[in-house]
């Protein structure tokens, strides 16, 4: 008679008859006069392990490696960027109702479904209708470290150590593995193990728990860790609540990914035609959340919420079948069954067909609703009926003003000293720059007064010259000889040309050194400035002479010429 039971699709019109059949028999499941046990206000620890070691093994992972991972374990990696906002998860820890298994926000019910947590990890080796139950008489935590790891028994069995009222193994060991094993297979298990560990299930700081590797050790057969992630998170929940205090130790990223999934309209993220590539988890760790609302805000924004504040199905949702009931048991009545009976009820699952449509609340339900026994917060204020996009706006506090004043100044001040950073670096430069071109004019004044020695030098030979060709002679040259008379013209026409020409060349010469010593005006001293200067009057004057005398030359030749023409 249970075989017809199993894995069941039925209507969504018999999902409806019998779930307000099972409401009208039920009824609240807190009764009137109901006296609570909670305590006012859940201090909850957020702590969560320190991840940037993993996130560095995974950013050094190759392409091939990632894709290997990502075949046999989803999108688990993708939770290491998942930041978990502490004051809004503090928040939302106030509003867990342990009896109704349920978040009661304002005028909204809302719990992680089985469905959705499946679709955030995308296992494609997941069977979603294949639990996970832990086995009697299985193989000791040192076998199951030993067929993960690859590693002796000996090495294990040293690195096992006992937290409170389990075993575990540190990280650190687990990280060098990762780091150095010579089998890629064995490395992606372990840091996968490592991210169920101190991820997933964070029960002991910096330690993989013996639990989570007796779930890992599963999971190569198909089985859905997501019951046992939901099932570790009510747990965790349940036990802050009732405590007042206490370290949460379900998965809190998922939990945060979940919470924004239902309020994509208030983020104004439009709908999308998702492909079978599509990561939520991949898209929300690219998302940057805000991050300056205080858990105060938080709490009054989750006890006003309204029900067109969010949206029943989360954005990355696509329709499906959903899990609404296992056996002939009801959901309140699990947590009482022996583990047999839980088995068995697993196996005898019904499901329904997710609408595309939004929610539908019968009348009925609605005014259960409203009368019903809420133990956890206070009813949503009267005074405060604005929607959440609104309630989103934060007026900061005086000291959150003083803070983000700081902060401004600051980044102001940090800004001023890179500016004059940058500027002092500038100046070396400019210093580097002054002193190449200090160096070159110096070696260029140098130059300058090696070319006027050379100048001088030039110009002594040409006077030598002068007086050999015999042009500074005086008349009593005109009682030499007729055929000395003759030649005298030639050689005296040769040599005026050669005059003429160490004429130009000695007078680019000069033109050169004035040029060049007006470059090295403004760098050299007044008393090395009126040096030159007196040596370019010098051979101003030197040019003048000689300019004479080669006016002298041009006229003896002239009169040469014309005593020959008679």
């Amino acid at each position: 008679m249970e075989n017809e039971f199993l894995n069941k699709v039925e209507d969504n019109a018999a999902v409806r008859a019998w779930s307000e059949k099972l409401q009208s028999e039920k009824g609240d499941s807190l009764t009137e006069g109901y006296v609570s046990e909670l305590q006012e206000f859940t201090r909850v620890n957020a702590a969560q392990n320190e991840l940037q070691e993993l996130r560095d093994i995974w950013a050094r992972w190759d392409e091939e490696a990632k894709q290997s991972f990502y075949q046999s374990y989803g999108d688990i990696s993708y939770l290491l960027d998942i930041k978990v906002d502490k004051h809004l998860f503090r928040a939302m820890v106030q509003f867990w109702n342990a009896a109704y298994k349920c978040f009661t926000f304002g005028e909204v019910d809302l719990v992680p479904t089985l469905e959705e947590y499946t679709a955030l990890l995308r296992c494609p080796k997941v069977q979603v209708r294949k639990a996970y139950a832990k086995v009697l008489n299985s193989q000791t935590f040192t076998k199951k470290l030993m067929n993960i790891s690859g590693m002796s028994e000996p090495w294990v069995a040293a690195r096992i150590q006992q937290k409170g009222d389990s075993k575990c193994i540190p990280w650190e060991n687990l990280r060098d593995l990762v780091l150095a094993h010579p089998d890629e297979r064995k490395r992606i298990d372990i840091f996968a193990l490592s991210i169920y560990g101190l991820v997933i299930f964070p029960k002991a700081l910096r330690h993989v728990d013996e639990a989570v590797t007796d779930l890992f050790d599963r999971l190569e057969k198909g089985i859905t860790p997501v019951p046992a992630i939901l099932a570790e998170t009510f747990r965790s929940l349940n036990m802050c609540q009732k405590s007042g205090n206490g370290r949460f130790i379900g998965c809190a990223q998922l939990l945060m990914v979940w919470f924004h999934g239902h309020f994509w309209k208030v983020d104004k993220v439009s709908y999308r035609v998702f492909s079978e590539t599509y990561s939520p988890l991949k898209e929300e760790a690219a998302i940057q959340r805000r991050e300056d609302i205080s858990e105060e805000k938080w709490m009054e924004i989750l006890q006003n919420l309204k029900e067109e504040d969010i949206e029943w199905r989360a954005f990355w949702m696509v329709p499906d079948e959903i899990l609404y009931r296992c056996g002939n048991f009801d959901w309140d009545a699990h947590y009482k069954k022996k583990v047999r009976e839980l088995s068995d009820a697993w196996k005898q699952t019904r499901w329904m067909k997710r609408l595309a449509v939004g929610s539908i609340v019968t009348p009925e339900y609605d005014g259960w609703f409203k009368k019903r026994v809420n133990d956890n917060v206070p009813r949503p204020s009267l005074e405060n009926t604005q929607p959440m996009v609104e309630q989103l706006r934060v007026i900061p506090s005086e000291l959150e003003i003083i803070k983000q004043d700081f902060e401004r100044k600051s980044s102001e001040l940090g800004k001023k000293i890179e500016q004059l950073e940058e500027e002092k670096m500038h100046l070396r430069l400019d210093a580097d720059v002054q002193r190449s071109e200090a160096e070159k004019w110096k070696k260029g004044k140098t130059k300058a007064e090696e070319d006027l020695d050379s100048l001088k030098t030039d110009y002594k030979k040409l006077r030598l010259s002068m007086r050999t060709a015999g042009l500074g002679k005086t008349s009593e040259h005109g009682a030499m000889k007729f055929e000395k008379k003759r030649l005298r013209p030639i050689d005296g026409k040769e040599n005026f040309e050669k005059l003429r020409n160490e004429q130009g060349k000695l007078k680019a010469r000069v033109a050169e050194l004035e040029k060049s010593l007006h470059q090295y005006r403004n760098r050299n001293t007044m008393m090395e400035l009126r040096a030159s200067l007196s040596k370019i009057e010098e051979m101003k004057e030197k040019t003048e002479e000689l300019e004479a005398a080669l006016q002298n030359c041009e006229m003896r030749i002239r009169f040469f010429e014309a005593g020959e023409e008679r």
